[in-house]
């Protein structure tokens, strides 16, 4: 069984500050691998209410292209190929199935969420547990002590400070920065601006 931490979200797209998380995330509990669990778009869009998803293949090959050259990552395209969007219980139980035994990734902006937005947290708090990651000026520790909810959860809770630079990263703000580029720059030159360049021979 290969001890994990399952990152669940839109990764809508995958930024540089989820995969930094997850590999910092994994270097703080001894943890083998980060699986990267991208949700349906459909639910992306209709029941968390987002303006823009891209599209489930487009999320995939991204994901997948960042896992090449980092073997920490895996991700799993579970989610993507049910009927309906699986709860986190369900898909913790399928990966312990394919012989990963993951807790869940997530950051404290989730926290308030977990008694009235989620199903089945005592089992995943119980049988998997959370990995906690600060995010923006939350402290973390200080929830948990002093929600009555949370403090039932906290010995199944590991917390995590993240670093710095993470903290404020969305995938919001980079679908921003991409449509500002995409204003200001035509539309041939935007892919060459993310190609590295050739050293002159």
């Amino acid at each position: 069984m290969k001890s994990a931490l399952a990152f669940f979200g839109a990764f809508n797209p995958p930024t540089a500050a989820h995969i930094g998380l997850a590999e910092f995330a994994l270097q703080q509990t001894g943890r083998e691998l980060a699986v990267f669990v991208p949700s349906k778009a459909v639910y992306i869009r209709d029941e968390q209410g987002k303006d823009f998803a891209y599209s489930d293949a487009m999320r995939l090959q991204m994901l997948k292209a960042a896992a090449k050259t980092r073997p920490f990552m895996r991700v799993s395209d579970w989610e993507m190929r049910q009927p309906r969007q699986p709860r986190s219980y369900e898909t913790l139980c399928h990966l312990r199935d394919e012989g990963i035994q993951a807790s869940l990734l997530l950051g404290s902006d989730k926290l308030p969420e977990l008694e009235r937005g989620w199903l089945h947290v005592r089992e995943i708090a119980e049988e998997f547990g959370f990995v906690c990651l600060t995010r923006g000026a939350d402290e973390c520790r200080r929830m948990i002590e002093e929600d009555p909810y949370l403090k039932t959860l906290s010995p199944h809770i590991t917390v995590l400070d993240s670093p710095e630079e993470t903290r404020n990263v969305s995938s919001t703000q980079v679908r921003r920065l991409v449509r500002e580029l995409g204003a200001l720059v035509p539309g041939e030159i935007l892919p060459l601006l993310f190609q590295k360049e050739e050293e002159p021979s």
